[in-house]
């Protein structure tokens, strides 16, 4: 064994694991993607402004494209205002949901695969 090649560093397997460069087109293309879902993706804060202004008649929920259950809270009052009390604790976990399926909906238009997809478990 030769010496020397001991205290040569071994290969950076950060060199071999590193992702590689896409194409140009391709990163057009999920430029474009990631673009149309800004588009379409809703903000906690607005949907929280809209709960306080507009909350027992359902306006957080008609911005969300809840249109069933906003026309349910618009012709109740908001369950009597037991359901508009209730959202103020749920409202940011559904924008999570409305955004996270709208992100995967523009995804799948673009061919794409989100990143955040769940193990198939193999």
């Amino acid at each position: 064994m030769d010496p020397a090649a001991s205290n040569r560093p071994a290969a950076s397997l950060s060199a071999v694991n590193a992702p590689a460069e896409l194409p140009a087109w391709e990163q057009l293309r999920v430029r474009q993607a990631e673009s149309d879902y800004a588009a379409v993706a809703k903000d906690v804060r607005i949907a929280y402004a809209l709960w306080c202004v507009t909350g027992i008649l359902g306006g957080h929920r008609f911005y969300l494209g809840d249109t069933a259950r906003s026309m349910a809270m618009l012709f109740t009052l908001g369950g009597l205002g037991l359901w508009t009390l209730a959202d103020v604790f749920f409202l940011a976990r559904r924008v999570r949901t409305v955004n996270r399926t709208r992100r995967a909906a523009v995804m799948a238009r673009y061919h794409l695969l989100d990143g955040a997809a769940e193990p198939t478990g193999r």
